[in-house]
């Protein structure tokens, strides 16, 4: 690495011109967020913006998606990935681009929509990062492969991608890199060697009752009691079943039974989320969910079992472990001294980046960078507090507050990702 220094500065020589621009497609994008697998719009930007910068495009690749490829001389092949779908959240910013906006969701359910997990961040990062790298090609060889991918949040868009036939249309990369926005200082980042973030599971339980009139429940049986005695029993699997040495989320998201007061309902559905860290952990808590929804259910007399619906299950996150030294250097570099962090723990959030990695078999790095003013992490950042905890005034990421918008967000981003790109690129 011993022109890395020399090499970040060529290619981020004229970002400062640009983060102008910058901030003004951030404001849009946020502005106008779209549902998983509907991310027609902020497909087209990104379309749009990587033709101009000079990159052969594609589009609808596993659906949304958009792959822009820059080919610059022999060297390795680098992909670089954002995600592009919002939530379906109602925002509560206060921002005077705040979302307004409302779609359909997969369910026919009209629903408010919000960028509440800053893929509006990741996608202009990218797009700042991909314009920096063509402006500056006497700076790197090789080929960028800028990979948009939909559906994030529903855990389905990078399979859907690389069953779209991605490495074989675009070739396999060398190394995979990936960042997210989080509640962190601007300009920051944090990363970690081995698991960054937990498998995820999501669970439907479907219970079933006899309906009947509320004034005799004697001649019912009660879904929604079922359904309450489960919720409590299911917080014994990560107290009274795991050691508290693997950490383990079993999170009831959603208990939906009945429509009336006076009616005891014929059924009853829990929406569960699983979050783990180790695969044998993992098939543990998932026998646990089955084994007390079927006593629950026994123990009430229930008429027939719980129906399970398997919905999407999100891969462990995890840093190959040279790469996350060799790209923790060069954000150190890119970003300044004390300016990176270790992580010290997983986190229990999950993502699907890791997907591309391990399909095209090579090197995966995934870090957090900063969104929020670094004068509110003043006690973190004097070593006073954990790099881990949530300041006052500093919301989290799905919350309807998150907003990483604060200066220095979009240009901590850039230069991060540019960074690890300079690291992996050659020469």
């Amino acid at each position: 690495m011993t022109d890395a220094p020399t090499r970040i500065d060529a290619l981020t020589d004229g970002l400062d011109g640009r983060l102008a621009d910058l901030r003004s497609l951030y404001e849009d994008l946020h502005a106008h967020p779209e549902l998983s697998m509907q991310e027609h719009r902020t497909a087209g930007v990104v379309a749009e913006r990587l033709r101009a910068q000079g990159y052969e495009v594609t589009e609808g690749v596993g659906g949304t998606g958009v792959v822009g490829v820059l080919a610059n001389g022999a060297g390795p092949r680098v992909l670089l990935r954002a995600d592009m779908d919002g939530l379906p959240l109602r925002e509560d910013t206060g921002l005077p681009f705040a979302s307004t906006v409302t779609a359909i969701g997969a369910d026919g359910v009209e629903v408010p929509v919000m960028h509440g997990c800053g893929h509006d961040v990741h996608v202009t990062a990218l797009l700042g990062a991909t314009a920096q790298l063509a402006e500056n090609r006497g700076a790197w060889s090789g080929t960028v492969l800028a990979v948009f991918q939909p559906a994030e949040e529903t855990g389905e868009g990078a399979q859907a991608m690389i069953e779209d036939d991605l490495f074989a249309r675009f070739g396999t990369p060398d190394v995979c890199l990936g960042q997210h926005v989080s509640s962190l200082p601007a300009g920051h980042a944090m990363l970690r060697p081995g698991p960054m973030m937990a498998t995820a599971d999501a669970v439907h339980i479907r219970l079933f009752g006899r309906g009947g009139h509320g004034s005799t429940p004697e001649l019912t049986v009660d879904p929604v009691v079922m359904g309450a005695s489960l919720v409590m029993r299911l917080q014994t699997i990560a107290s009274r079943e795991i050691s508290s040495q693997d950490p383990v989320v079993v999170t009831v998201g959603s208990l939906v039974a009945g429509m009336k007061e006076n009616i005891i309902p014929d059924d009853a559905v829990l929406k569960i989320s699983v979050r783990t860290f180790d695969p044998t952990i993992r098939d543990q808590v998932m026998a646990a969910i089955e084994r007390m929804a079927r006593a629950e259910a026994a123990a009430s007399g229930a008429p027939r079992e719980p129906e399970f619906t398997y919905l999407h299950s999100l891969p462990l996150n995890a840093n190959d472990v040279d790469g996350e030294a060799r790209t923790r250097a060069a954000l150190a570099l890119g970003l300044g001294t004390g300016h990176v962090h270790e992580m010290p723990r997983p986190v229990s959030g999950s993502e699907d980046f890791g997907r591309f990695g391990a399909a095209a078999g090579c090197p995966s790095v995934f870090w957090f960078v900063g969104g929020y003013d670094p004068a509110l992490f003043a006690d973190i950042l004097a070593g006073r507090a954990s790099i881990m905890s949530l300041p006052e005034g500093v919301a989290y990421n799905h919350s309807p507050h998150f907003a990483p918008s604060a200066p220095g967000t979009l240009d901590g981003a850039v230069r991060a990702m540019l960074a690890a790109a300079s690291e992996w690129l050659g020469s």
